[in-house]
């Protein structure tokens, strides 16, 4: 029996299609779809899906009778169509725990403590991970921090003065209703106006609504060696706070005028109750984000909206949502002549946002925005959107852009006594700045999403091609001698490995054969494979293999440190990097 649940994440309504089957002596669920984000539309998919169903069965049964009647129901054409259907499906559709499997298996991603059993919700990043992890930190730096005036960036404790977090409200509101289900056992979040009609998550059994209490999503600590004389603090459960309770030191030492922005990468914890689908909803995280402050008079001046105002995104309105809509495809300057979105700085960072992780390789087709329901904004919110992607599991938030007005600021003026205000040379008056946009980016989610994009089964080669951007691609390059048992090789292809390390992550490999080499570089993301052979021994050469196409040039050993610089930084095409050569052996 199918039936609908509904999740929700954030302050964001999601339903599923889940299905009761019986397994030996158990019942189990079993998620057939994702049916969107209200009710109506959900009950609408899911009669889709039944009528779907219900017409496969006929096509089935009469399958069957043909093959008993010895008519072949398959020509050529759909057997050739299926094929290519089944290839397209391996190369795209990768589960949540298909990308799991494959980041423990290649050194991306661990169960934190995993001799131990784990820990749910706490994960280790391996050699792989951990330098993916920091290139996609350093690129989100370089793109909103160093390459811009307006925006400065700091540091700030994990642990601070626990004042911050009553002023913030966490400390009295940052909670979550946990209720236990009845025959999983297992604790799920609801909604409180949702309880009465609530089903579990899980399995889809009936909830214990006697079990429902509300439980802090905050991690607490004592600060101090001794218990009598300690401080009670708490694990920062968000960056954002200490940017506002250092806003008026930063503004002032960093001399920014208005409008400007204050940036931090760092980490985060939540006591979550159900920590769920691999790395994309954990217990500590690490968030980048930025809150940008604007005179609140000039709340519909954005000086910078004519550079992106061309730049076209997939638009899913509130009016498109409640009407049962698809997302339109539209330019930034349409939507806000149209009033879709209302403010020139939603749409600035919408599509900011978005061209940054296109221009770091991930596909445009798998990202909307999506316009906040009315009765989901804050009281103090104008408007908000978030920035989705098209998960294994479904449409989910990446980002969140929101303005928070003066709401931070003025409960931190309030909770401290503290002046937070700054000097406007315009108006000669002091001013309390509103935040008008608020990206706030999960880089473990940042990592799913250009893990997922990158992914593909290539069937010629018989290998996974992970084809990550260079730039965040964990070693830029891979050496190799064509044979470990030439020792001029070996040391010359040692020696161009140390002196590229000094600049460069790269590895050193010498273990199997070519075609093995090339296959291990490929599942690791490794965009150039550099070969020494016998002629580069003549000719003090080296053959570039490119990943993502397996052509080959030929460059002097003593241009290939800058040809790769110029390689990773997209200045150069490959097969302007050197000569083109024929591949003189098989890939497997």
């Amino acid at each position: 029996m199918a039936y609908i649940v509904k999740k929700r994440i954030g302050k964001t309504d999601y339903f599923y299609l889940r299905e009761s089957k019986r397994e030996g002596k158990k019942v189990k669920s079993v998620f057939l779809g994702y049916l969107g984000k209200n009710r109506k539309e959900a009950i609408e998919k899911m009669k889709e899906f039944k009528n779907k169903e219900e017409n496969e069965d006929k096509q089935n049964i009469q399958k069957i009778k043909n093959t008993k009647l010895g008519i072949d129901s398959m020509d050529n054409k759909d057997k050739q169509e299926r094929k290519e259907e089944k290839k397209e499906k391996r190369e795209t559709e990768l589960t949540i725990d298909e990308l799991a499997s494959f980041c423990r298996k290649k050194g991306f991603v661990y169960a934190s403590g995993e001799i131990y059993g784990g820990l749910s919700g706490f994960w280790d990043f391996g050699h792989l991970g951990a330098e993916l992890k920091n290139n996609i930190k350093k690129q989100w730096w370089d793109f909103h921090v160093q390459q811009r005036e307006d925006i400065a960036g700091i540091d700030g404790s994990i642990i601070t003065n626990p004042e911050v977090w009553k002023a913030s409200g966490h400390v009295a509101s940052f909670s979550d209703v946990s209720v236990r289900c009845k025959k999983c056992k297992k604790y799920n979040k609801v909604d409180k106006q949702e309880l009465e009609a609530a089903r579990c998550g899980f399995c889809g059994g009936e909830l214990d609504k006697n079990s429902a209490k509300d439980l802090s999503l905050m991690f607490k600590t004592q600060v101090g060696p001794v218990e009598e004389e300690s401080i009670l603090a708490y694990l920062r459960p968000e960056t954002a706070q200490l940017i506002f309770a250092d806003f008026k030191q930063v503004a002032e030492n960093a001399r920014l005028k208005l409008p400007f922005g204050i940036a931090q990468i760092g980490k985060a914890f939540r006591n979550e109750i159900s920590p769920r689908d691999f790395i994309f909803r954990c217990r500590e995280f690490e968030q980048m984000e930025i809150e940008y402050f604007i005179h609140p008079d000039k709340k519909s001046e954005c000086p910078y909206f004519k550079e992106i105002e061309n730049f076209e995104l997939n638009i899913y309105s509130e009016e498109m949502q409640k009407k049962g809509k698809e997302p339109e495809r539209m330019k930034i300057k349409d939507a806000v002549k149209k009033g879709i979105i209302k403010l020139e700085w939603h749409a600035y960072w919408l599509a900011l946002e978005t061209k940054w992780f296109i221009e770091i390789g991930a596909k445009p087709e798998n990202f909307r925005m999506r316009q906040h329901l009315s009765e989901e904004r804050s009281h103090y919110a104008t408007d908000t959107w978030d920035l989705q992607y098209k998960f294994p599991f479904g449409w989910q938030e990446l980002e969140g852009i929101a303005d928070r007005g003066i709401f931070d600021l003025s409960q931190h003026e309030k909770f401290s006594g503290k002046d937070l205000k700054l000097f406007d040379e315009e108006t000669k008056k002091k001013v309390l700045p509103m935040v008008v946009a608020e990206p706030s980016l999960g880089v473990e989610r940042a990592f799913m999403v250009f893990l997922l994009d990158a992914y593909e089964y290539d069937e010629k080669r018989q290998n996974v091609v992970l084809r990550l951007n260079p730039r965040l691609a964990p070693v830029k390059a891979a050496i190799f001698p064509i044979v470990k048992v030439d020792e001029k090789l070996v040391k010359m292809s040692r020696e161009v490995y140390e002196d590229l390390r000094k600049e460069l992550n790269v590895s050193y490999d010498e273990s199997g054969s070519v075609g093995r080499r090339y296959s291990r570089n490929d599942e690791a993301g490794t965009p150039y494979c550099i070969t020494f052979d016998e002629e580069s021994l003549k000719s003090k050469d080296c053959t570039i293999r490119n990943r993502d196409d397996t052509k080959q040039i030929r460059v002097k050993v003593s241009e290939l440190k800058d040809i790769l610089r110029k390689l990773i930084n997209s200045e150069i095409k490959f097969e302007k990097a050197g000569k083109l050569v024929e591949t003189r052996m098989k890939e497997n």
